[in-house]
């Protein structure tokens, strides 16, 4: 894909991740979380041993070292009847995601793997930077943390440009709004995201429409369609997947069918095809996008999630600030206490990129996932 000369990759480091936006002319087109030590796992290639042949299911589910749940591959992939025991070179094509486990393939394997017998991770899927800094091969990509060099393959590094800060404000704001569930659209328009563990549910809700002097279903069907390029573009930038629903505002449900092309024509911008089956008999528009990394709104969701958005508003309260010799201390119920002494990385990033410790100390007050900093 070519890039406008406009466009950048900007990659903003804060504890335990990177926020990676791709943008035009500041506006976002693209987004991804980096989280190093909690990969997804995509892309990475296992020699494993198989747990359980389920012709039920039509796949075996393969035990994965080092992973606490069994993957799942077809039978479609291709490699015959499978017996208990039997070990097996398969990748991850879709992470553990909507509390279901991995899902594997065992096609278009690189030649080149490491022999032997044993099940083992053989190689790592590539990072979110790096599959954006591929389907962009021709966007800088501006940094503001050297770790994240240090991370990314030579062959990117003439495309690096180090800078202080790789979010400008505009950008954070940008990146911020995608954990809101409410998307403001043109024309004064909104879109309620509600996902489900069977699907995600979209609402639209009309805009200014009563100084249109056109007719009322002429408004809204123009409202409609001219809203939908933005929320479409959020299913791709929040990575919604699976069945998706959109109930569009305000049009009557004869008139909603003639939408189908806009959407239609919109889908085809998304690098992973989704799919569009048409309207209900109710009026929703359904659309099928295929499931591959987490949905953003589970990884905000996470306790990790959750924590490390915090250490990242404390990275920017002290970030620029001289350094005073005194650690920001953190009190902690037992499970963020836990959390933080299995990623020490976490806490290595943070003096890193602040100049400041970081001192959890156990607070028994607060409950298990609780926290609190202390300002005093």
């Amino acid at each position: 894909m070519l890039a406008p000369v406009s466009m950048r990759i900007c990659a903003s480091s804060s504890p335990g991740e990177v926020r990676i936006a791709v943008t035009t002319d500041g506006i976002m087109q693209d987004f991804a979380l980096w989280r190093p030590d909690i990969a997804d796992g995509v892309g990475d290639i296992y020699r494993a041993r198989v747990s359980a042949h389920v012709p039920a299911l039509g796949g075996t589910f393969v035990t994965l070292p080092g992973l606490e749940q069994a993957g799942f591959l077809p039978d479609s992939e291709g490699l015959g009847p499978l017996t208990q025991g039997q070990t097996v070179l398969v990748t991850i094509t879709r992470s553990a995601q909507g509390g279901k486990g991995v899902r594997l393939g065992a096609r278009n394997l690189p030649p080149d793997l490491p022999g032997g017998a044993e099940p083992q991770l053989l190689r790592r899927g590539p990072s979110p930077l790096e599959r954006l800094a591929r389907y962009y091969p021709h966007a800088p990509i501006i940094i503001d943390d050297a770790a994240i060099a240090a991370r990314l393959p030579a062959v990117f590094h003439p495309r690096l440009a180090r800078v202080s800060s790789a979010f400008d404000s505009d950008l954070r704001a940008q990146a911020d709004a995608l954990e809101d569930p409410v998307v403001s659209l043109p024309g004064g328009m909104s879109a309620s995201i509600t996902p489900t563990p069977a699907l995600v549910a979209i609402d639209m809700d009309g805009g200014a429409t009563s100084m249109d002097r056109r007719p009322k279903q002429t408004a809204q069907f123009a409202s409609n369609r001219d809203a939908l390029p933005e929320l479409l573009h959020q299913l791709r930038l929040r990575n919604l997947s699976g069945a998706i629903i959109v109930d569009v505002a305000g049009l009557a449900i004869r008139k909603r069918r003639a939408l189908s092309e806009t959407v239609e024509a919109l889908l085809k911008n998304d690098p992973l095809r989704p799919r569009f089956l048409g309207f209900t008999a109710l009026g929703l528009a359904e659309i099928v996008r295929p499931r591959v990394h987490p949905p953003l709104h589970e990884l905000f969701q996470s306790t990790e999630g959750r924590l490390l958005r915090a250490l990242r508003g404390q990275m920017q309260a002290h970030r620029g600030m001289p350094p005073d010799g005194r650690p920001v201390t953190m009190g902690c119920g037992h499970g963020i206490m836990t959390l933080l002494q299995d990623h020490p990385d976490w806490m290595e990033d943070f003096v890193r990129l602040t100049g400041r410790a970081l001192q959890p100390v156990m607070d028994q007050d607060l409950p298990a996932n609780g926290w609190r900093f202390d300002h005093g």
